[in-house]
């Protein structure tokens, strides 16, 4: 049989791990185009001793049963996939994505993989990559000289080039689409990875079918809040605390049982 001592642990385990989400969510609430993870918790198996509607006499039946439960976990931490606040930064390589959608990198494995975050730069040939130096998936190139870089929400990227006076179309940055966002598994460096729950991206133009539209010169914040974080950190460091002295509880009934009996 499971002992209070045994569930009231398996509550300190889960509240552990969801005080880990909270801290990872609060240390990332400047984090660009970061979504704040959820733990979500689920009763362990419950020992039954008798079945509700058990025969209770000849005539008669239990109207409920007689159940012990034997614990919580964490069922997973779920990825909310909410908007956060686009701030202008007035950098004309830096693009939020007002929507559903992600930006694909092209890491350098050859794999794919996918962010929220569009403060991009230049690297020493003119590609459009992240911090990191992954490039911009299908490739953007500004020409040496460019000036008037101007990216539309259609994700139509054009310059000024030099020796002309009228805009060049240099390419289009395209969106992916996921049917099941919330399944992409986080890499770091701000990337996500496709997997079998995510299923495969849907990729095209910005602005149709669903997908987010290109914002240039702004960059999406993380959609943390750390007045709803606090109080949740505030909830579980009691619920954690409640649970500490049910151990405590617990063993000083053990104690005196093997003392008195």
């Amino acid at each position: 049989m499971t002992s209070a001592l045994q569930i009231a642990r398996s509550g300190l385990d889960a509240l552990d791990q969801k005080m880990r989400v909270i801290s990872n969510n609060l240390a990332n609430v400047n984090t660009t185009g970061f979504k704040r993870d959820r733990a979500n918790f689920e009763t362990l198996m419950y020992q039954n001793e008798r079945q509700a509607g058990a025969p209770s006499a000849a005539d008669s039946q239990y109207a409920t049963g007689l159940g012990t439960g034997t614990g919580v976990r964490v069922a997973g931490t779920e990825r909310v996939h909410s908007q956060g606040a686009l701030g202008q930064t007035g950098n004309a390589l830096d693009l939020g994505i007002e929507g559903a959608g992600f930006f694909t990198i092209k890491l350098p494995d050859g794999t794919s993989a996918y962010t929220r975050d569009g403060s991009f730069k230049l690297d020493s040939t003119g590609r459009l990559v992240t911090g990191s130096g992954d490039k911009l998936d299908p490739e953007i190139t500004i020409p040496d000289g460019a000036t008037s870089i101007t990216i539309a929400p259609n994700g139509i990227v054009s310059a000024v080039v030099s020796g002309t006076t009228a805009p060049t179309d240099l390419g289009q940055i395209t969106i992916a689409r996921f049917i099941n966002p919330a399944g992409l598994q986080p890499i770091g460096g701000n990337l996500y990875a496709e997997t079998a729950a995510s299923a495969a991206p849907q990729t095209g133009e910005p602005g149709v079918a669903g997908a987010g539209s290109i914002r240039q010169g702004s960059l999406e914040g993380s959609n943390v809040s750390t007045v709803q974080e606090l109080v949740d950190m505030i909830e579980t460091q009691r619920a954690y605390e409640v649970n500490a002295k049910v151990i405590s509880a617990a063993d000083e009934m053990q104690k005196y049982v093997n003392q008195s009996v």
